[in-house]
């Protein structure tokens, strides 16, 4: 895959049915690359450089297709419907009650059994120019999943800067109908196979307040939660694992970190966390217009499936920061409204902004 083209395409794996998984690669500067597969238009490796100069991927998935399709683990998908939870699987849209599958517990999670990050996506449009980028559609037809709705979505991957990725998701529906999505890439600063827990990574969230949730995952009743005193403060850059065992109810909850972070936005990009290796110096920066970040720290992964290198991926191996919509929105008037209508379009903008820390 090497060379100085900005863009390369290539396949990588066969759907059972026979359709073609194709692979694109996306070039920065140096070796900064985002390579991107169509089945469930996954982040299947993004290399990025240390302080040394030295190039890894970041980001844990597989090195041939069978394992994302053997296991729906989200590694690096593009996750929908809904990203997150809805309570009981149940919502209330225009006066009829929608019955969604539910496949996490009592409730429903990221589009439910067949969700997006399990779909083949079609490329629409590749741009070799200075900033290469790949255009992906999908369309979800009226009752996938029971969602309500034709929604078609477009997706674009794009290189904006020498280490920066740039994720643009936009979706129309035909009807009334609600949307969430977000990508659900699993960090490791210090690499993908590195075998480093990223409890020592340092996490900065630019967010003053959290959402509780029930042993289920499920937003408490009420208003967000202040971080302040709280193991939920990362307002100053902390260790992830410096208060992860503390006594906190939310943390038993959650079994660590797995909470959305209430970020305040009007629709507009701007600064959500930043994270940093310690070891090799890699820094993340994370921009977005969503309303809220999810902050999960690995904490259900348990060592049943291996990724990259044949190694067997465990708790803290990596984490997740997604940005999106509060989870259960749809039942919640109080929080940011997930709702989609004919005319409108849904956009989310995501950026994944590296650096290295000056020696």
């Amino acid at each position: 895959m090497a060379g100085s083209r900005k863009m390369e395409k290539d396949v990588f794996g066969t759907l059972p049915d026979g359709r073609t998984v194709e692979r694109i690669v996306l070039r920065g500067e140096g070796g900064f690359e985002a390579r991107i597969i169509t089945h469930g238009a996954v982040i299947q490796a993004l290399i990025a450089p240390d302080a040394k100069g030295r190039y890894d991927d970041v980001v844990l998935g597989h090195d041939g297709f069978a394992g994302y399709l053997a296991e729906r683990k989200f590694l690096g998908a593009t996750v929908g419907r809904y990203a997150n939870r809805i309570a009981k699987g149940q919502f209330s849209l225009d006066g009829e009650t929608v019955q969604l599958p539910v496949n996490n517990g009592p409730n429903a999670l990221h589009g439910g059994l067949d969700g997006f990050d399990r779909k083949l996506w079609n490329i629409a449009a590749i741009d070799e120019g200075a900033e290469p980028a790949v255009t992906l559609t999908y369309t979800s037809p009226h009752g996938e999943e029971n969602y309500p709705g034709k929604l078609d979505v477009r997706l674009t991957y794009r290189i904006t800067g020498p280490t920066e990725l740039s994720l643009l998701m936009e979706a129309r529906s035909d009807r009334p109908t609600i949307v969430n999505l977000t990508n659900h890439s699993f960090f490791n600063l210090e690499g993908a196979t590195s075998g480093t827990p990223i409890l020592d990574h340092k996490l900065t969230v630019a967010a003053e307040h959290f959402l509780a949730i029930d042993p289920t995952a499920i937003p408490l009743s009420g208003p967000p939660c202040a971080v302040a005193g709280t193991p939920f403060d990362f307002r100053d850059a902390q260790a992830v694992g410096a208060r992860i065992r503390e006594g906190h109810e939310q943390l038993r909850n959650g079994r660590g970190y797995d909470h959305t972070y209430c970020l305040g936005r009007d629709g507009k990009l701007a600064f959500a966390a930043r994270l940093e290796a310690p070891r090799s110096g890699r820094i993340m920066e994370l921009l977005t217009n969503q309303p809220g970040l999810q902050v999960y720290s690995g904490n259900y992964l348990d060592g049943t499936i291996s990724g990259k290198g044949n190694k067997l991926i465990r708790q803290s191996d990596a984490m997740c920061l997604e940005p999106h919509n509060w989870p259960d929105a749809p039942n919640r008037p109080d929080f940011p409204s997930p709702r989609l209508d004919p005319g409108q379009v849904y956009r989310h903008h995501t950026v994944y902004r590296f650096a290295v820390r000056a020696p």
